[in-house]
C-alpha cells in the first residue's frame, strides 16, 4: 500500500471534509499533501503538483515564502496571542494602518477603520451586523439586504442569507434573513445587455423597498463561486449611486477579489468606487494563517460612538477569541511588505495578460463553452458531456502535474500571483490536454 492510500484510509475513518461528498471521496483519489514550496504541492509519495488554485485562492506569493516565515517566527518568539478585547498590540495596530493606507480611493468618504475577523464568512457576518445596527442608530431599523442572484459570501447563516447560490444555500432557506435578490450583471442568461438589465432591476427594487434596505452587498466585478461571472464596472457605479439615493450602505465583499487577484489591489478600483464597508480575507496573510477584516468608512464607525443623552450603548457587541491574532497580523504585514517591494500587483496584471493570451486557443476548442477572466481569476466552462465533467478535467490535469478544482463544470484557474513563465505554460498546457482528453 502506498503512503497516500494508507493516509486516505485513515482520513476516511475519522475526517469530515468541507464541500465534500464522502460517498465518492476515497474513489476520487484525493491528494495527501505533505509539504509545499513556491507554487508546488508535494504529496506523501513525493509527487509534485502545481498549485493552480493557490490553495483555494489564498497563496498570493506561493508557499514557504522566507519573509513571511521569518515574520511569523519573530512574532512567535515575542507574543503568540493576546486578546483584542480590552488590550491591543503593535502588529494589530500596524496592520490596521497599512490596510487603511491601501484601501481603495475615490470621491466620497474613505475607509478609515479596521474591524478584524477570522475568515471570509465571519468578516461578511460582521459587516451585515454593522450595517443593520448602523441603520438603527442613524434613523430607524432597516431589516433588509439587497444581494445579487448567484452570489456567494460564505457559509455562516448571515452570509448564506445574502447568497444566491442554490446548490449551497437551498437547504437553509427556512433559517435565513429576509433578503431581496436582484439580477446579476454577470448572468449570461440576461443577454448582451445584461448590465443594463441588472441595473434596471436594482433600481426597481430600491425604488420600491429602499427605505427598508440597510445595505446592498456585492462581489465587485466578478462572482467567484458562481463560476467566475465577470461583469461591467458600470454596475458598481450604479449601485453606489442607488445606495446613496436611498440611504443604504454599500458593502463590497473583496474576500476573493482583494490583494491583487484582479490585476489591481482591489476589484473596486476597476470602477473607481469606494464602498461604505469592505470585507477582505484569503490573500491578506498570503494564505498562511486565518485572518479577515472589515474596512469601514468614518461615518459608519462614528455611528457606534456613544453620545450625550443616549439611553442604550452604541457599542458593536461582536468579536471572537482570536480577533487580530498577533501571528496572523505579522504574517499579513510581511505579505503586504513583499507585495509593495516586489510590485506583486503589477506582476499579477502581467500574469493575467499572459494567461489570457495562452488561453485563446483553449477557448476555441470544441467543448469549451466560455472562458471568463478578470486578472488572475479565471473560469473555463466546459460542456457537460459526462457526469462531473469539470471534475474529470481537473483529474486529467492532475495526471499532468497540475492541481485544479472545479466549480461544477467550470474549471477554475487562480494561481499564485508570482507564477513564473514555465509554470504558467505548464498550467495552461495541462488544462488544454485535459480538455482534449475528457471533453473534445
Amino acid at each position: 500500500m502506498s503512503a497516500s492510500a494508507e493516509w486516505i484510509a485513515r482520513d476516511a475513518s475519522a475526517v469530515w471534509h468541507p464541500f465534500t461528498q464522502h460517498s465518492t471521496w476515497t474513489g476520487d483519489r484525493p491528494v495527501v499533501v505533505d509539504r509545499a514550496e513556491g507554487p508546488w504541492l508535494v504529496d506523501v509519495d513525493g509527487r509534485r503538483y502545481l498549485d493552480g488554485v493557490s490553495s483555494l485562492w489564498t497563496t498570493t506569493l506561493g508557499h514557504g515564502h522566507p519573509d513571511i516565515n521569518a515574520a511569523i517566527a519573530a512574532q512567535l518568539a515575542k507574543l503568540d496571542h493576546s486578546t483584542f478585547l480590552g488590550t491591543t498590540h503593535t502588529p494589530g495596530i500596524e496592520l490596521s494602518e497599512a490596510l487603511v493606507a491601501l484601501a481603495p480611493k475615490a470621491d466620497g468618504p474613505p475607509l478609515t477603520k479596521v474591524f478584524y475577523a477570522g475568515d471570509g464568512s465571519s468578516a461578511v457576518e460582521a459587516a451585515l451586523k454593522i450595517a443593520y445596527q448602523y441603520s438603527t442608530q442613524t434613523g430607524r431599523a432597516r431589516p433588509k439586504f439587497v444581494r445579487l442572484d448567484h452570489a456567494y459570501h460564505g457559509d455562516t447563516l448571515g452570509a448564506v442569507a445574502v447568497g444566491g447560490h442554490d446548490l449551497f444555500h437551498e437547504a437553509y432557506k427556512p433559517l435565513l434573513l429576509d433578503t431581496i435578490g436582484v439580477a446579476s450583471p454577470g448572468d449570461r442568461a440576461l443577454g448582451p445587455d445584461r448590465n443594463a438589465a441588472a441595473v434596471a432591476d436594482l433600481r426597481r427594487v430600491m425604488e420600491a423597498s429602499g427605505d427598508q434596505v440597510c445595505a446592498i452587498i456585492l462581489e465587485p466585478m466578478i462572482q467567484g463561486a458562481a463560476g467566475m461571472l465577470d461583469y461591467d464596472a458600470a454596475f458598481l457605479r450604479a449601485a453606489r449611486e442607488l445606495a446613496d439615493t436611498h440611504g443604504a450602505l454599500l458593502i463590497f465583499d473583496e474576500v476573493a477579489t482583494g490583494f491583487g487577484r484582479t490585476g489591481k489591489m482591489w476589484a473596486a478600483e476597476h470602477a473607481g468606487v469606494v464602498p461604505d464597508l469592505l470585507t477582505c480575507g484569503k490573500g491578506i496573510t498570503g494564505g498562511y494563517l486565518p485572518l479577515s477584516a472589515v474596512l469601514a468608512a468614518e461615518h459608519v464607525y462614528e455611528a457606534f460612538l456613544t453620545r450625550p443623552g443616549d439611553t442604550s450603548p452604541r457599542t458593536f457587541f461582536h468579536g471572537h477569541t482570536y480577533t487580530a491574532n498577533p501571528l496572523c497580523c505579522a504574517a499579513a504585514l510581511a505579505n503586504l511588505r513583499v507585495m509593495r517591494e516586489q510590485d506583486v500587483v503589477g506582476q499579477a496584471a502581467r500574469l493575467g495578460d499572459r494567461l489570457a493570451k495562452l488561453l485563446e486557443p483553449v477557448g476555441a476548442k470544441d467543448g469549451v463553452v466560455e472562458i471568463r477572466q478578470l486578472g488572475t481569476m479565471i473560469g473555463v466552462e466546459v460542456a457537460p458531456v459526462r457526469d462531473r465533467a469539470g471534475f474529470a478535467v481537473c483529474q486529467a490535469a492532475r495526471e499532468r502535474g497540475v492541481w485544479l478544482r472545479p466549480l461544477g463544470d467550470t474549471v477554475v484557474l487562480m494561481p499564485p500571483l508570482t507564477l513564473g513563465e514555465d509554470e504558467t505554460d505548464l498550467l495552461v498546457g495541462a488544462l488544454a490536454e485535459a480538455i482534449d482528453e475528457v471533453i473534445a
